[in-house]
């Protein structure tokens, strides 16, 4: 990006909480927290310092998948982008005393979710949606895994994943790609080798529903199934499924619960891929009293699209839509990195802006609707905390409650 001032540097480690075993759920988060701690030779202060001199931003975040640790500032300092970043990716100090500290900041983290019945809601429909699976488990981990883990089941985890077969380093800005590339190579002093981690598909059915009985003001519903993979040939087709269906201000979701009803402030939907499933869910936050008829007009208008399809409008806003978001996203250093490191992470290429606009606007209304008919055919899972009891689901056909 010649025209930048800025440049973007991501090492995307493809490591995240599916990959923990139970005992060590929440490592890789741990380590999130730990690596920008320092290293023997850069204390935590003088890291921040550093980049506050530069005016820099620096971050790191934790998924299912993977493990991002990033930082953004001025092109002219790259080589102190790479100092810092290759200096905490391959010499952590990892500490005890450290492990200790961000232990009891994890732990006020993960009271702090609980706290929040929105973020709750999304973590127990995802343990329903995905039992007895890593996938279905929280990227924070637990009060009592957390507590269990050591500095040397850190250091176990660190060894075995954060080798450089099992990462991408990438690098968007006004930068050039072989100068970065040797300079990448010259601060590498981690161990070599290493590979992605062995992952297995969810095998057991979901949990149809689950109640957490909260005195809240407002119900927090999340509605949703399971769907296609991030390799999945017709992920366009859900993409654009799910802008039609809650992505957007013109979706149906938002126009009937909201516009036209007023049964909700927060409605909309949302899309996740992984390696080997995904998941399509319908977010909602509205009054108890409007449990009912929300979740009504969400069966609906899902059973509507995969009988009716989408119109030729609803498509053409949908694509639209996406073409703007990515394109738009093209201008930042730090979406494009972001872009192009998750892309080789994941998927193994990097597909051109222009394939990827090509591939969206192929997708007709018949694929939209296919997609459509594959996630209303098949079994759901709602999760819903607030001020009521499993009673308050028993009009709901299909599904039997497991309460808190």
């Amino acid at each position: 990006m010649p025209e930048a001032h800025s440049v973007a540097i991501g090492f995307w480690v493809g490591a995240g909480s599916r990959d923990e075993s139970q005992e060590r759920a929440g490592a890789s988060h741990f380590l999130e927290h730990l690596l920008f701690k320092g290293t023997d030779a850069r204390s935590a202060a003088s890291i921040a310092e550093a980049i506050d001199e530069v005016g820099g931003d620096c971050n790191a975040f934790t998924t299912k998948e993977y493990t991002t640790f990033y930082i953004r500032l001025l092109a002219e300092h790259l080589p102190l982008g790479l100092d810092i970043l290759s200096d905490i990716m391959w010499e952590p100090a990892l500490r005890p005393s450290d492990v200790d500290a961000e232990r009891s900041v994890i732990l006020d983290e993960i009271l702090m979710h609980a706290d929040e019945p929105a973020e709750l809601a999304g973590e127990r429909w995802g343990e329903a949606l995905f039992p007895e699976h890593p996938l279905g488990r929280d990227t924070l981990g637990d009060a009592e895994t957390v507590s269990a883990t050591t500095d040397s089941d850190i250091r176990e985890f660190f060894d075995e994943q954060y080798r450089p077969g099992n990462i991408v380093v990438a690098v968007a800005g006004n930068c050039r790609h072989d100068e970065v590339a040797a300079a990448v190579e010259e601060r590498f002093r981690g161990m070599g080798g290493g590979s992605r981690p062995r992952r297995s598909a969810p095998r057991v059915p979901q949990v149809p529903l689950v109640v957490v009985s909260r005195p809240t003001e407002q119900a927090h519903l999340v509605l949703g199934v399971r769907s296609v993979s991030v390799h999945d040939d017709s992920r366009w087709a859900h993409a654009l499924l799910n802008h039609t269906l809650g992505g957007g201000f013109s979706s149906r979701l938002f126009q009937k619960i909201r516009e036209e009803r007023g049964l909700a402030y927060s409605v909309g939907s949302e899309r996740a891929a992984y390696d080997d499933a995904g998941s399509l869910a319908i977010v909602v936050g509205t009054a108890p009293d409007y449990v009912d008829e929300v979740l009504q007009i969400a069966g609906e208008e899902l059973e509507r699209l995969a009988d009716q399809g989408v119109t030729d409008r609803e498509l053409a806003v949908a694509k639209g839509n996406l073409r703007a978001e990515l394109l738009l996203s093209g201008e930042d250093s730090g979406a494009r990195m972001s872009r192009i490191g998750s892309s080789l992470l994941v998927r193994g290429e990097v597909l051109s802006v222009e394939t990827i606009l090509e591939r969206v606007e192929s997708v007709g209304p018949a694929e939209v609707r296919d997609a459509a008919a594959a996630v209303a055919g098949v079994p759901r899972t709602l999760c819903a905390v607030g001020p009521f009891g499993e009673a308050a689901f028993d009009d709901v056909p299909g599904l039997v409650a497991a309460v808190d």
